[in-house]
């Protein structure tokens, strides 16, 4: 999808517009004298690093292979739902 650099001034000018835009799936960046207002995705990423929610060393994962393949007609939602309704005990 398209990402969108707008001044507020010109959002007020034509929310209807851009509003059409967002319903679309575009993103749009709202700035505030040419800095934007909202964080950077890096920016959040070090900080749930920083939190200890997640571990990441910058780098690009490597594809893998799945684990399990489902080979039956039953969707993997459905497995789910028969596996956490049996009993353990």
């Amino acid at each position: 999808m398209t990402q969108y650099t707008i001044r507020i001034r010109d959002l007020k000018a034509h929310l209807s517009s851009y509003l059409e835009k967002l319903q679309k799936g575009h993103t749009i960046i709202i700035t505030s004298h040419s800095n934007p207002t909202r964080e950077e995705l890096m920016d959040r990423v070090k900080v749930v690093q920083e939190a200890g929610l997640i571990i990441w060393n910058g780098k690009r994962l490597k594809p893998s292979k799945p684990v399990v393949i489902n080979k039956s007609d039953k969707l993997a939602s459905d497995l789910v739902i028969e596996m956490n309704n049996v009993s353990l005990y």
